[in-house]
């Protein structure tokens, strides 16, 4: 019951995706908003600009599976980057909006091994990124 946007194009020099053997790699997607966790936005707000972060990121894979997402096999790894002020701790609940977003579509198989890190700036100012590697049939 997700509609997924448009996948958008590259804002700098590199490819969107790259699919090698049997495995998809998806380059890092980042909402619209701009801003700071713990300063312009709250952990629950964040979280749900990291779902968003997620959907975009099954936009692409959309494009890279040509429109058939019943070939993921499983999300293999996740890579959540969240710009926040320098106490702020909560990272791996914001890109829980993004992880729990895999597990609901893709069940046990789209959750992945992960990571989620903090950091003073990210491009265009986003508040978070996500980047993240899928096996495919």
């Amino acid at each position: 019951g997700i509609e997924l946007p448009e996948a958008r194009t590259p804002i700098a020099a590199y490819t969107p995706y790259r699919k090698v053997g049997n495995m998809v790699y998806i380059a890092g997607q980042g909402p619209s908003n701009q801003g700071v966790v713990g300063k312009d936005y709250t952990t629950e707000q964040a979280y749900q600009l990291a779902r968003e972060a997620g959907i975009l990121v099954l936009s692409q894979l959309k494009v890279a599976l040509d429109g058939d997402l019943d070939r993921v096999v499983q999300c293999v790894q996740l890579q959540g980057l969240v710009r926040a002020t320098s106490d702020y701790t909560e990272q791996h609940l914001v890109i829980n909006g993004t992880s729990e977003l895999f597990r609901d579509i893709f069940g046990d198989s789209g959750l992945a091994a992960r990571a989620a890190v903090g950091t003073n700036s990210l491009p265009v100012g986003f508040v978070c990124e996500v980047i993240a590697t899928f096996e495919i049939a």
